[in-house]
């Protein structure tokens, strides 16, 4: 056990473990991979409690940040005003130099990706700021998910420069991702969202049941974050989707594989539900109707302002 002890806090950080029974044989696994910067660990077995509180801190300063993220089992992990249950799906990005508390039964397995603190606040201040619990059920936080499992198995397969730019990919991609995880949006890295939501609405323009729930649930982050960073830009996800529906139709109006479908055809593959909603919406935007577009007419002039 002390060995085990020497370990963990040789990675995580001077701290103060406890568990059930100290004599019984102790079957935890703790397996990682350290450059002078980053550093990935695999850890499984035996329910412990590691409490690293400001004694711990002002003796052992890391400055480091750990995401972890939870493979099998149930984990509790508190740090300041936040607190949760972490479960496969789940993800909890945490300052090691705040006091925090972490707990798990005996068949919990997780990784940790353990990045300096001072690339999380370049890249995030919000979430430098406050720890982050994080959804890795679909859509950005599953790719975050896939690729740490990834990293943890192949770890050995890269150089330390490699190893470096693999986990500094990933911390881009975790400060996205934390940055959708508050309630409100920091300018920080607004426009690489607002970049991403636009290419995902133009790519599934066509999907009748496209929405800023969808939206949001496919890329990761929360509704109203997806609503905040859009009306920052000036528009909001329901007049985003109608846009990119309408420049749809009007590309496949004109194109020569789309002749043989009828405009109410068109209509309803670029997701609007009415023919007659569709020819109003159409003329507002393009200032022609959808059979004028078809044939070739050119829109009339725009009237002096």
């Amino acid at each position: 056990m002390s060995e085990w002890e020497d370990a963990f806090s040789s990675l995580h950080g001077a701290s103060r473990i406890t568990v059930t029974d100290r004599d019984a044989p102790w079957t935890g696994r703790l397996e990682c991979r350290q450059s002078r910067t980053y550093g990935i660990a695999y850890c499984s077995g035996g329910r412990e409690t590691f409490i690293r509180d400001a004694r711990h801190i002002a003796a052992d300063p890391r400055g480091t940040y750990e995401l972890l993220v939870p493979l099998a089992g149930t984990a509790w992990v508190e740090q300041g005003a936040s607190s949760g249950e972490l479960q496969p799906g789940h993800m909890a990005l945490c300052d090691m130099d705040r006091p925090v508390t972490f707990a798990h039964d005996d068949d919990f397995r997780s990784i940790a990706l353990i990045v300096p603190g001072r690339e999380v606040a370049h890249r995030n201040p919000a979430a430098a700021r406050e720890p982050r619990l994080l959804s890795g059920v679909s859509g950005l936080g599953r790719v975050i998910r896939t690729m740490v499992a990834t990293l943890q198995e192949e770890r050995e397969q890269f150089s330390e420069a490699a190893f470096d730019v693999a986990c500094e990919r990933l911390l881009d991609l975790v400060c996205v991702a934390a940055e959708g995880a508050t309630d409100s949006a920091p300018t920080g890295q607004r426009a690489t969202v607002e970049a991403e939501i636009r290419r995902y609405i133009r790519r599934h323009a066509g999907d009748a049941d496209l929405d800023a729930a969808g939206i949001a649930r496919a890329l990761g982050w929360s509704t109203r974050y997806i609503q905040q960073v859009l009306r920052a830009a000036g528009t909001t996800p329901r007049d985003l989707v109608r846009h990119e529906r309408l420049h749809l139709a009007r590309a496949r109006l004109a194109g020569a594989s789309w002749a043989g479908h009828s405009i109410a055809q068109i209509a309803h593959s670029c997701g609007f539900g009415s023919h007659a909603s569709f020819s109003t919406a159409f003329r507002k935007e393009f200032g022609m109707s959808p059979r004028d577009a078809r044939k070739g007419v050119l829109p009339p002039p725009a009237g002096p302002r």
